[in-house]
């Protein structure tokens, strides 16, 4: 596998639709599932714990909070991540989420760039940095 697996939480379906075409585009990022509710959010990635890498999530819901989406994967793999991506970035959310496990908060208005860069250093770390154990060590001078 050469991809992330990205779950949307975001109530409105066209950024949505948005997000996972320049994800799937920009980041080679591969968007496995999207919800639009808490609920439905909450039940599919702790349902699913292997089938994905990234969740972005979004802060307000139509039905709930992604404070709840978060809350709920806190004691997921290290090595899935989590990111909120919200109009609400203010320090004081920065610092909620950050207490609720999120690996990090971007503003939909200013941040989506550094969104993508995220997800792109997160394949990137995931499938191109070589195990410790796979690294050579330096040749001994004759």
């Amino acid at each position: 596998m050469t991809t992330v697996r990205a779950f949307i939480v975001e109530d409105n379906p066209a950024l949505r639709a948005s997000l996972a075409g320049t994800l799937r585009e920009m980041a080679r990022i591969d968007p496995v599932g999207q919800a639009e509710s808490e609920a439905e959010g909450t039940r599919w990635l702790t349902h699913n714990p292997a089938l994905w890498d990234l969740a972005i999530v979004d802060l307000f819901l139509g039905d709930g909070t992604g404070y709840s989406v978060l809350e709920a994967c806190r004691n997921r793999d290290p090595k899935q991540k989590i990111v909120v991506l919200s109009n609400h970035a203010t320090p004081e959310t920065r610092r909620k989420c950050a207490q609720l496990g999120a690996d990090a908060v971007f503003d939909k208005a200013t941040e989506v760039e550094d969104l993508i860069d995220y997800c792109v250093r997160q394949r990137q770390e995931r499938f191109f940095s070589a195990p410790s154990s796979l690294v050579k060590p330096p040749m001994a001078p004759h």
